[in-house]
């Protein structure tokens, strides 16, 4: 059984037990999590697909941890101006154990 959800503008297809990284939600890490934008869900036998969502479709996750991602470095300079400029950013995530997913 697999899930499609939407979270941070995104959409991450989930199993149960899968482990995901997602933008973040601010939530602290070994609370619950339930997600309810789910945008298909299907089993051995069916497949439902929402418009645009699935009605009554939840799924459960655990907040494993928060952290930051790998630095990313942006560098800007224009040819025979002398103009430079490094930048650098870390985007930061939740982590989550996907526990359960329900019609």
């Amino acid at each position: 059984m697999y899930a499609i959800i939407e979270t941070g503008g995104k959409q991450y297809k989930v199993a149960e037990g899968d482990v995901i990284s997602v933008e973040k939600l601010g939530v602290e890490a070994g609370s619950e999590y339930v997600f309810d934008k789910v945008l298909v869900v299907s089993d051995d036998n069916d497949t439902k697909i929402g418009f645009p969502y699935v009605e009554g479709a939840k799924v459960a996750a655990s907040v494993v941890c928060e952290g930051k991602g790998k630095k990313v470095i942006v560098y800007k300079y224009k040819p025979k101006k002398g103009f430079h400029k490094k930048n650098g950013h870390r985007q930061p995530f939740t982590k989550l154990q996907i526990s359960k997913i329900t019609l």
